[in-house]
């Protein structure tokens, strides 16, 4: 946290750690000691890559990505707290050729 924005990322976390997070988000925003909570994680079309590197079974369906985050956004998760949230895409990776 700094100058009231909290940043969260989430990487390959099993996805009730999106419910800590909003929640945490939640409370700190009624305390006041935040503006805003901003959470960045992957996309779900990453799966794709992860597939084709042979790791695809690593990050599976029940870890942290942009569907599961925001279906417990557009339930409530985030109460009044205002959010910014990222999905890395798959148009961001670059394969490191030698």
């Amino acid at each position: 946290m700094k100058n009231r924005v909290a940043l969260e990322i989430e990487w390959n976390n099993k996805d009730p750690f999106f419910d800590r997070d909003l929640n945490n988000f939640r409370l700190l925003f009624e305390l006041r000691a935040v503006s805003v909570g901003v959470i960045i994680t992957r996309s779900d079309e990453l799966q794709d890559i992860f597939n084709a590197l042979g790791r695809g079974s690593s990050y599976g369906n029940s870890t942290t990505h942009m569907s599961k985050l925001l279906s417990r956004i557009e339930g409530g998760g985030g109460a009044g707290c205002p959010l910014l949230v990222f999905g890395i895409r798959k148009s961001l990776y670059v394969e490191d050729v030698p």
